[in-house]
């Protein structure tokens, strides 16, 4: 069964989406077979990777009209994405009704997860319920973080709503990692929220740090992920090896699931 993990974090403007469709294209690049899904209602996730917002099925006829999820696969260059748009803003309204509304993403997903290694699900940069029906579907969340003292105080918001994802939809949720993005070394700022968050979350962190990266930004524009619009460069080259990262991570958990099934 592939692993569902949710791309996370409240506060805007934090790579959170570059780090989807980068990682997403990483990994791909490994020869895993990978899903990047838009949960948000911007879509950038989706013309990132070079699909336009207005291809359909996508994700809103997933939750809203219940079209199978495997109807609304788009095959790319650079991995399989399920497309959004800003009709997706109007869901949340729309699910209010409905029974059990936390869970349609997690129910939806379920056949496809025998299809691909791994889902990555790019939740809108807000705490509403797309970013529930996210958590709720996922196995894990990495948490993309700029090194800034608002991006703390995010943290912690998001930390508080996963132990109460946790507590009341989803037990089996961790935190596969935390990310620092447009890392700049040269500023005081950056090495202490980098410490803080070190001494907190330890193992947590993962150890590749994303540099700020005008290239990065350039890529969306071109409709590619920035690993494929410039492989030299250096945030390109942090993300290649954060997919190997998040690979051995993966190889860790299925090797203690395994040891803890054969006891």
């Amino acid at each position: 069964m592939g692993r569902i993990i949710a791309i996370a974090n409240q506060k805007g403007g934090v790579g959170k989406t570059t780090t989807a469709v980068n990682l997403t294209a990483a990994l791909a690049n490994l020869g895993k077979n990978v899903l990047l899904i838009d949960c948000d209602p911007q879509g950038n996730a989706t013309s990132g990777m070079g699909v336009r917002k207005t291809t359909r099925p996508n994700i809103y006829d997933i939750l809203i009209n219940g079209v199978p999820a495997e109807n609304c696969v788009v095959r790319t260059k650079h991995g399989y994405v399920i497309p959004s748009n800003k009709e997706l803003s109007g869901a949340t309204v729309e699910l209010v009704e409905r029974e059990q509304r936390e869970y349609i993403l997690r129910e939806a997903l379920q056949d496809l997860q025998t299809v691909f290694d791994i889902i990555l699900l790019d939740c809108p940069p807000s705490l509403e319920l797309l970013t529930i029906n996210a958590l709720a579907a996922a196995q894990s969340v990495i948490i993309p973080m700029q090194c800034e003292y608002f991006a703390l105080e995010g943290l912690a918001d998001l930390m508080t709503t996963i132990k109460l994802c946790r507590r009341s939809m989803n037990p089996g949720l961790k935190i596969e990692g935390i990310v620092l993005t447009m890392y700049d070394n040269r500023t005081k700022l950056t090495e202490q929220v980098a410490y803080e968050i070190k001494n907190y979350f330890g193992g947590t962190l993962y150890k590749t740090k994303i540099p700020r990266s005008v290239r990065m930004s350039e890529a969306p524009s071109h409709g590619k992920p920035g690993i494929v619009y410039d492989k030299s460069n250096k945030a390109s080259k942090a993300y290649c090896k954060l997919a190997e990262e998040v690979l051995k991570r993966e190889k860790k958990l299925a090797r203690k699931k395994q040891e803890g099934e054969t006891e």
